[in-house]
Order: C-alpha cells, then sequence, then structure tokens
C-alpha cells in the first residue's frame, strides 16, 4: 500500500523529539524565541533522518510488524512524549536561558514568546521534512527504474547538485544584497574636508567608490577639537586612510593607493601608525579605532583597505583567503614604506584586527616572532579559532591555564584579557613589542570550530570553563556545534564584558600595546567612559 504523503517514520520522530529536548540545553549566549525554535527545527530534521535510517534498518532486518494496536500506542506515546518536552522541558529550558541571562548580565525574561518558538520549530521542521521526502521518493524511483547501484548514485549525484545549485543562489542572492547595500556612502554622511582624511580635497580616493563602511570611517572619528577637550591634552587631527572597492580594482592597487594616500597625509611622520584589517564587509568598529585616536591624542594613523562588502561569515565560508591576501598585500605595502625611513624618523608600527580581520591580521605573518620582528605590537580582537597563530598559541600556553583566559611563558611575549587589569595580574615583565588579545569565554566566534559537532572541546571542562559560562551547559554531538552558531548571530546582543563585545577593555587593550600621549588618570577615565557609551551596532 502506497504510503501517505504525511505519513511520519516513528523511530524519526522519536530520535527526532529526543534532540529537539536537548536542543533546548543552555549554550553560550541567550538565545531569542524565533531562533530557538528555528535550532529546535534542524534538530528535529536531523533527529528524523537519523531515527528514519535506523527504522529502516530494523524493518529490513526483521519480519516483525508492529499491530494496529502498538502503532496506535506508539503514537499516543509520542504525543505524551511531545506535551511532556513542551511542558516540563519548556519550563526547565526558561530557567536555563535565564541562568545564561544573568551571567551575560542581561535581563531575565519577563515573557516568553511560545508563538515565535512554535513558528520557528514547525516551519524548520515542516521545511526539512518536505526536502527529506522529496529525496526520499525521488531515490525510491531512481532504485526501481534503474537497479540499487545506479539509483542510488544517480540520487546522490542528484542531490549533490540541487544542494550546489542552491547554495550558487543563496549566495548570488546575498551579493546582490550585500552589494546594493555597500554602495556608496550613507547620503547622511559629509564628505571629507579635511587633507587628513581619504577622499579630502587632495586625495585621489573618490568618496563614492568607498562604499558604505569606507564613507563611515573616513567621515567619523573624533576630531583634534573633541580629543582635547575631553583629555585635556592638545591634539592632532587623525589621519584616516580607506580604500573601497570601488577606488580600484585588484587589493594590490588598493594597497598601493593606500600608501600613497599615506604619504599625502603625512601619516609616516605620526607617532603610531595602524594597520588595520576590516571585517568581511569592510567594516572597523568605532570603540577599536576611536579608542587609539584618544590615546595618542590624535598623533596617528590608520589605514585600512576593503576585500568584500559581504558579512564575515560569507567570506569565512566561500573565500577564506580574501581577508589574509588583503591582509598581507595591505601590510607589505605599508612595510615596503615604513622600513625605507631612519629607524629613528619613522612610526611605530602596530597590527590590528577585529574578528574575521583579526584573522587576517595573524595570517599576515608565520608566527609571533616574524609578528613581533616586523611591528612594533598588535591587538587583535575576538580572534576566530581558525587563525593558525591563535591555535598554536593557545595550545603551547602554560599548564594548568584555561583556553579561555591563556598564560604563555609566564606572559613575557603574548598576553590574552577578558577584563581591565588582566594583563597587570601577571607578575612577569611583559616585553616589548607587545601582543594582546582581547577574549571571552563566551563569544561563539572564538570557540566555534568543525570539531565542536563530533569533539567535546576543553573550554567546557570544568577546569577550562569561564565564570560567565553556564555551568549546565554540556557537550552534545551536533547540537553543540548548531547552538554555538545560533550564539554566534547573538555575538554582540550582551554587554561589554562578554560575547563578541570588548567595548569596556578596548582603551586598556591598546594602552596595554601602544601607552599613550601621557594621559592623566581622570583623562583615561574619561575615554574609557566615552568609548562605553557608543551604541553598539553589529555592521558586519
Amino acid at each position: 500500500m502506497t504510503r501517505r504523503w504525511w505519513h511520519l517514520d516513528p523511530g524519526g520522530v522519536l530520535i527526532g523529539l529526543a534532540l529537539v529536548a536537548l536542543s533546548l540545553t543552555p549554550s553560550l549566549l541567550p538565545r531569542p524565541a524565533i531562533l530557538q525554535g528555528a535550532l529546535a527545527g534542524v534538530a528535529f530534521g536531523i533527529g528524523y533522518a537519523i531515527g528514519a535510517l535506523v527504522w529502516w534498518i530494523i524493518r529490513s532486518s526483521t519480519p516483525w510488524r508492529p499491530s494496529a494496536r502498538v502503532r496506535i500506542a506508539f503514537w499516543w506515546g509520542m504525543l505524551a512524549l511531545a506535551a511532556v518536552i513542551i511542558i516540563v522541558v519548556g519550563l526547565v529550558a526558561v530557567g536555563w536561558q535565564n541562568e545564561v541571562r544573568a551571567l551575560v548580565e542581561v535581563a531575565p525574561l519577563d515573557a516568553v514568546a511560545v508563538g515565535a518558538f512554535f513558528v520557528g520549530t514547525l516551519a524548520t521542521a515542516a521545511l526539512l521534512l518536505v526536502i527529506g521526502r522529496g529525496v526520499r521518493r525521488m531515490t525510491a524511483h531512481l532504485v526501481r527504474l534503474a537497479g540499487p547501484a545506479i539509483g542510488l548514485l544517480t540520487a546522490t549525484v542528484a542531490v549533490a547538485a540541487g544542494v550546489l545549485a542552491f547554495g550558487m543562489v543563496v549566495v548570488a542572492a546575498i551579493d546582490t544584497i550585500y552589494a546594493d547595500r555597500n554602495g556608496v556612502p550613507d547620503a547622511a554622511l559629509v564628505e571629507p574636508s579635511s587633507d587628513f582624511r581619504s577622499a579630502g580635497p587632495e586625495s585621489a580616493i573618490e568618496w563614492e567608490g568607498l562604499g558604505r563602511h569606507g564613507g563611515t570611517f573616513v567621515a567619523g572619528g573624533p576630531t583634534a577639537a573633541q580629543i582635547s577637550q575631553l583629555t585635556g591634552v592638545d591634539a592632532l587631527e587623525p589621519i584616516r586612510v580607506y580604500v573601497g572597492l570601488g577606488n580600484a580594482e585588484t587589493v594590490a592597487e588598493r594597497a598601493e593607493l593606500a600608501v600613497a594616500e599615506l604619504r599625502r597625509t603625512g601619516a609616516f611622520e605620526r607617532e603610531l601608525l595602524v594597520v588595520a584589517t576590516t571585517t568581511g564587509s569592510g567594516w572597523l568598529e568605532d570603540q577599536g579605532v576611536d579608542s587609539v585616536e584618544y590615546l595618542h591624542a590624535g598623533d596617528t594613523a590608520i589605514v585600512a583597505v576593503q576585500y568584500a562588502y559581504t558579512p564575515s561569515w560569507v567570506s569565512f565560508l566561500f573565500d577564506q583567503d580574501a581577508p589574509i591576501g588583503a591582509a598581507q598585500a595591505t601590510f607589505e605595502a605599508v612595510y615596503a614604506e615604513w622600513s625605507s625611513l631612519p629607524a629613528d624618523d619613522r612610526p611605530r608600527l602596530v597590527a590590528y584586527g577585529l574578528s574575521l580581520g583579526a584573522h587576517g591580521g595573524q595570517e599576515t605573518f608565520a608566527n609571533v616572532d616574524e609578528l613581533r620582528d616586523r611591528t612594533d605590537g598588535a591587538l587583535f580582537v575576538g580572534s576566530p579559532a581558525s587563525s593558525t597563530m591563535w591555535r598554536e598559541l593557545q595550545a603551547a600556553r602554560d599548564a594548568g591555564t584555561p583556553a579561555w583566559q591563556p598564560v604563555l611563558d609566564g606572559g613575557a611575549v603574548v598576553r590574552w584579557m577578558s577584563q581591565p587589569g588582566d594583563t597587570a595580574r601577571l607578575p612577569g615583565q611583559w616585553a616589548e613589542p607587545r601582543v594582546l588579545y582581547l577574549q571571552h569565554a563566551t563569544d561563539p566566534i572564538t570557540w566555534l570550530t568543525a570539531e565542536l559537532l563530533w569533539s567535546p572541546p576543553e573550554w567546557l571542562e570544568p577546569e577550562q570553563r569561564g565564570a560567565d559560562v553556564s555551568p549546565s551547559m554540556r557537550w552534545i554531538p551536533v547540537v553543540t556545534g548548531l547552538q554555538v552558531t545560533i550564539d554566534m548571530l547573538m555575538g554582540q546582543s550582551v554587554p561589554a564584558r562578554h560575547g563578541h563585545n570588548f567595548g569596556d577593555v578596548m582603551v586598556d587593550g591598546w594602552r596595554d600595546v601602544t601607552g599613550d600621549a601621557g594621559l592623566t588618570p581622570a583623562a583615561l577615565d574619561a575615554v574609557r567612559a566615552e568609548i562605553a557609551s557608543y551604541a553598539l551596532t553589529d555592521e558586519d
């Protein structure tokens, strides 16, 4: 008898509901109801596929078939199990979420968005079931027509081609959306009138080619007057150089344009020159770049080159070489000019990157020794786990120090900071040039790896776990990887001190690496308060 289209495999439903319950367990950051629902739907789909396969194997290997009475009892049992998950596990899950929210200093839930959760769950699960049922029927049809071997091979090829085609359509749609968003600088921005900015009066950089993030960067930031007013120190007008995708065709050409801009603006005569690698969309976070300008009374130059306009996760998945290539081209071009100057008559050269920018900035150098040989320091913020240098340093850390806040060689060269004062707690000397990582135990950008799907991470071990990581969080195969992927979308939705938000330590981080312009304690506190007051928006 032909199965009805809505028929569900008992094994699939059983394992699917079990994974739904597991998906409600806590992870690094609070999850909105709609995203939790989508996660539960994906978990159900994966569990259903596993359970359906197991049920098929059981049916194929034994002649036993459940009677109508057993089937009815089973489905009533499944209904009861679903009710238990909804009521009991749901209530426990709210407690888990409030525990996570308390640890990352977010207000507790005052209401549970049950409707949003069910919409996310049912819509996602239904879509995956429809896709799965279509694949199953296509495979069965091909097996009948061509035999098991050829039929299965043809079905596999067809599914792979379909996934590839769908992926290409999605990527093309994302590319179109973000190409339009990148476009030209925001109409509300004022084109720079300063000679110390790209797209200024004498600049070879066209304003329209900077894109939205480039325009925001060169049109923004504190002026000399604002720096002086806040710090009480006589300040210079900070130099900001940015070359967008629309300003030159290739990365190499954009890097050469950037160096020409540095020469034009007098950047090589400043006290500090920062080579910054942007995030995937070309964004430079205000808290990061403004901090160093306030600290050094504007005696700074910051240079960056755009390599993409899509979000960092797109570059990470489809073009990991893009940030590396841009960081290397920019640094090498700047370094060639900088190293040609007398050693006692050139600025201090510092590398900086946030998130995917930290990845590109690190991959410019073979190891930390080369980084220190060729720069006067580096600040890497929220480094992804894919960064080679980060992984090597983490693996080499001193025994007994946690993954989220390692100590390497007693902090002699490289240190990590999560909260203000972390670096000062190490008793030994910190040699210059200094390398500093800003890193949180609850930052999903740092802890998300493919291995999380099948292998428990060390950062969840009791002796390794950060103080703001829920004690109820446990590693679950597949599920934890999905949870941390969802957490990645919420990385900047929590206060500084947690997640992918470093506003409270950005000033201290820069000061540890580069020092300051002799600011008083009161002036430093004023700068910290100013940077912390920024309304944080994830522009990547």
